[in-house]
């Protein structure tokens, strides 16, 4: 009996040596120069997975992108000329809001509203028809519906200052009434499609972004 428990050690000791050998030939020894493995970083795989794209890559820059130098077209390219910064878009933004604004308070009389926006000749006789309407007891409605179109109609530098002129097509209705609410002049009901030509003015070295309306011309 103690005969075969020594032949069963002594068997399970060859098969394990066996093992040993055949791991150490499969896995290597460390040497110590092995690198270690950062546990926080995940490992690299060896394909990038089906559901990711990788975007192209370009060439490598060998310069500055080239400079737009064409000359400035349009109405406002004697504007655009002397003050690159001038954004059409921006400052027709601006325009619109200016318009309503103005439209809205010289029906209202509001001549707060009006001084700042307005130069000093245009704001004096703004402020005369408004007085003379007053005088008379007259109101005046005004309802600014729809601006149907605005475009830059020229644009001048005089004397180091800018000159843009913007053209509004509106939609209104305008009536003056008396003190009995009488009608003076217009129709309340009847919409009347107006063209007006305004210039606005800035100074090219002013701090002051703002611009002044300083001609209106209305058909």
């Amino acid at each position: 009996m103690g005969d075969y428990q020594y032949l069963d050690i002594v068997l399970f000791a060859v098969i394990a040596g066996f093992l040993i050998l055949r791991l150490r030939s499969v896995l290597g020894r460390r040497t110590g120069n092995e690198q270690r493995r950062d546990p926080f970083v995940p490992p690299k795989p060896d394909s990038a997975p089906e559901n990711v794209v990788s975007l192209p890559r370009g060439r490598p820059s060998v310069g500055p992108s080239p400079v737009n130098t064409a000359a400035p077209t349009g109405p406002v390219a004697r504007v655009k000329v002397a003050d690159p910064r001038f954004d059409e878009t921006a400052f027709l933004a601006g325009a619109r809001g200016a318009f309503e604004i103005i439209v809205n308070a010289f029906a209202k009389g509001d001549t707060a509203a009006l001084q700042p926006l307005l130069s000093d000749a245009v704001y004096a006789s703004f402020a005369e028809a408004i007085r003379n309407r007053l005088a008379q007891h007259e109101t005046l409605e005004t309802n600014l519906l729809a601006i149907k179109a605005m475009e830059l109609a020229d644009g001048e530098i005089e004397n180091d200052t800018a000159l843009v002129t913007v053209k509004f097509v509106s939609d209104q209705t305008n009536v003056t009434r008396a003190a009995d609410r009488s009608v003076v002049d217009g129709d309340p009901e009847r919409v009347v499609e107006k063209t007006d030509l305004w210039t606005f003015s800035r100074a090219l070295h002013s701090r002051d972004p703002n611009w002044t309306l300083v001609a209106t011309h209305s058909s």
